[in-house]
């Protein structure tokens, strides 16, 4: 294999010719500058050095393999330069962010003392980088509605009967036939090691331990093939989030290969087909200049108009090659066409959607309108499933309804359930906890939420997820007082 110095590689900085270093090889990835989803600047703005750092966190294993051609895989550095990229890592002054996280992770609290999904939240955002965090936590525009998928738990409120024998109660359930120790999946989330170096695998471990399913995104930072080898047992089901890609050979590829991995189900994401506002994301890089300047003189650049930011952020980036252009009448049966896993509509923001999903034939639907990082005002999940009890319960009846977005507790997935959900799914919850505290953050998040569903259960009189019914819950039209903080 042929071998390259540091200033070899460093003369291929241009859109002519850019190559970058990645663990010490060396990769042309010219041809592939303008076919990057965020763009070429992102790629040239490391041309010529070494990218390895800024890569290898949101980036799969494969991602190489899979967008380049194999000519352009040039070769490795020699063992001067590997040694001197060593010598300049070990040499690197930390900066202000890595050492405020740096601190946060001594004084982080034992995970017993994580008592609800609200605190593992806390602990996270507090030892994730700024940038993890910010993307982790971004919303779109005002993150009102993302605010508001939360709030809008707090306007249905139980009629629980007494009486009853609940010392039996059963939490579980099955998803798309398959057994669950609780109504909760984790729900697709990208970039998993932005938050810890094993990212979905924690995921995956965490959620044959505790007997529940992980659905795995099509933006996932460790590949599909990695994912599917961290199942504890084969039997393990997982699910796939698709983004379905603009081109429909690339998207066939990506079922296939899901299919051949084993992958149980798949979840056609459809209400985030274009790059959200999510401003917190955006202003990252701004951010972390003006903290790393803190105290030191800066020079102002006179006013001027230099056209606006990049506003793709760490999430815009991911959904760029999205197709745009999917419908009811082509893409539901091309993807018949081309796999027998059940298909589940994952976005529905309206009655008259999970109708047609229904009319499409599909296994299920999710009510959801991404955790209230696309659309602004668009109607909080727990709303829209009270909308379709009342006006379309039929729904119910032809395929599985799920919801993700605001739940927080234990009551609110008992009130989704209640209502006619089959289960709910959470992401950023296991975000959290798996960059907070790996596996055993999972692990602790999925009982503490089994603890909270039995509670609820028991104290609304009921053993069973079957039990639960639309005339337990009543929505009022007050909002109440927000809880302080114990």
């Amino acid at each position: 294999m042929q071998t390259f110095t540091l200033e070899q590689v460093a003369q291929h900085t241009t859109t002519g010719s850019c190559w970058v270093i990645i663990q010490n090889k060396v990769y042309d990835v010219t041809d592939f500058l303008f076919d990057h989803p965020g763009g070429p600047n992102v790629i040239l703005r490391y041309g010529g050095k070494d990218a390895t750092a800024a890569y290898i966190p949101i980036h799969p294993s494969d991602a190489l393999d899979k967008n380049l051609a194999p000519e352009r895989h040039l070769g490795t550095l020699d063992d001067e330069s590997i040694n001197r990229l060593k010598e300049s890592e070990n040499n690197k002054v930390q900066t202000k962010d890595e050492l405020r996280v740096e601190e946060a992770l001594k004084n982080k609290p034992p995970l017993q003392r994580i008592v609800n999904v609200e605190d593992m939240e806390e602990v996270a955002k507090k030892i994730l980088s700024y940038r993890a965090m910010a993307y982790y936590s971004s919303a779109g525009d005002d993150s009102i509605t993302h605010v508001e998928n939360g709030r809008a738990f707090g306007r249905f409120f139980f009629h629980p009967r007494v009486m009853k024998p609940v010392s039996q109660c059963d939490t579980s359930t099955t998803i798309l036939g398959y057994k669950s120790t609780i109504p909760v999946y984790i729900s697709g989330a990208a970039l998993a090691r932005l938050g810890h170096p094993l990212g979905e695998a924690n995921l995956t471990r965490g959620a044959y331990k505790t007997g529940i399913i992980q659905m795995v995104s099509t933006n996932s930072s460790l590949s599909y093939a990695e994912i599917s080898a961290a199942r504890v047992s084969p039997d393990q089901p997982l699910f796939f989030q698709l983004y379905k890609h603009v081109n429909d050979a690339t998207a066939e590829k990506r079922v296939r290969d899901i299919e051949g991995l084993g992958y149980n189900a798949i979840f056609l994401t459809v209400d985030a087909l274009v790059p959200g506002n999510r401003e917190l994301d955006i202003r990252v890089p701004h951010y972390l200049e003006d903290l790393e300047n803190q105290g030191l003189p800066t020079q102002r650049k006179p006013d001027e108009d230099e056209g606006e930011t990049d506003r793709l952020g760490t999430a815009g980036g991911l959904v760029i090659k999205n197709d745009a252009d999917m419908t009811w009448e082509k893409t539901i049966p091309w993807i018949r066409s081309i796999t027998k896993l059940p298909i589940v509509i994952k976005g529905i923001q309206c009655v008259q959607d999970a109708v047609l999903a229904c009319e499409a034939g599909c296994e299920g639907i999710v009510l959801s309108n991404h955790g209230g990082r696309q659309l602004e005002y668009s109607l909080p999940p727990i709303e829209l499933l009270y909308r379709i009890r009342q006006q379309r319960p039929d729904v119910f009846e032809k395929t599985e309804v799920y919801i993700d977005g605001g739940i927080r507790r234990g009551t609110d997935v008992v009130k989704a359930l209640c209502l006619g959900a089959r289960a709910v799914g959470l992401g950023r919850a296991f975000l959290y906890a798996q960059s907070a505290y790996g596996e055993a953050g999972v692990v602790h998040v999925a009982r503490i939420l089994e603890r909270e569903i039995r509670f609820g259960m028991q104290s609304l009189g009921v053993r069973s997820i079957s039990e639960l019914v639309p005339q337990m819950v009543e929505r009022v039209d007050w909002q109440p007082v927000t809880r302080a903080k114990l």
